[in-house]
């Protein structure tokens, strides 16, 4: 994992070094659980930030720890290492975007409103972490071959859940199946990865007006 902690961003397991202390307050120290939680975010904020201005190669491991006002020790304490960091900035927004694909995958109603709702959503998710975004689709191959094959099986899974509300399409004959729903995911998701190298938040579309432009060229081809 590339977090070692409980529960996300919460307590750290293993015997690492510890953490750096926690801020105090007026009535003594601030809890231990809220101090530690902000150590990772920290470092992720930080790496994020640096990542989509610098390069991945191009920052060390003590540029971030500087930045993020932490010791080494600490950044070991949840981080394995800078690909650990990597791994983790793009783990977590298809975390998110998983667990909203799920939830409109078993909303029920016509099937074609999924996909369009889907279809959506990953455009408008990818926009709003966009440094995210840029971070891997620029440096995922820098990873370890290990952490290469996770992140992948990670992204097999949201595709295969997504190609599975076009199969169910396809085969209520609400979509053609001229094109195989493997190739429709690809290609569909391909264009999404590449928002990255043209979007602009300055443009005179939104987020939600791109991802509906979008979700309305998918669901033309999926019935032509």
């Amino acid at each position: 994992m590339a977090v070692r902690t409980q529960g996300g961003l919460g307590t750290p397991a293993g015997t690492a070094a510890a953490p750096e202390p926690g801020p105090t307050g007026p009535t003594g120290p601030v809890s231990t659980e809220s101090a530690e939680q902000s150590v990772p975010r920290r470092l992720l904020a930080v790496a994020t930030r640096l990542f989509a201005e610098k390069g991945f190669d191009r920052t060390s491991v003590q540029e971030i720890v500087d930045a993020a006002n932490v010791t080494k020790g600490a950044m070991y304490h949840y981080f394995d290492s800078k690909d650990d960091l990597l791994a983790e900035i793009y783990a977590r927004v298809l975390r998110l975007q998983m667990s909203r694909l799920q939830q409109i995958a078993a909303s029920g109603g016509p099937v074609a409103d999924r996909v369009s709702r889907a279809a959506a959503d990953v455009v408008v998710s990818t926009i709003d972490n966009l440094d995210d975004a840029t971070i891997s689709f620029r440096s995922l191959h820098q990873l370890t071959a290990e952490k290469q094959r996770e992140v992948r099986l990670e992204r097999r899974r949201y595709h295969e859940l997504f190609r599975s509300l076009i199969t169910e399409g396809q085969r209520a004959g609400v979509f053609t199946d001229r094109v195989p729903a493997d190739l429709v995911v690809d290609f569909y998701f391909g264009s999404v990865h590449h928002l990255s190298t043209w979007y602009r938040p300055d443009g005179e579309l939104s987020p939600a007006q791109i991802g509906d432009y979008y979700a309305d060229l998918l669901l033309t081809a999926l019935r032509s």
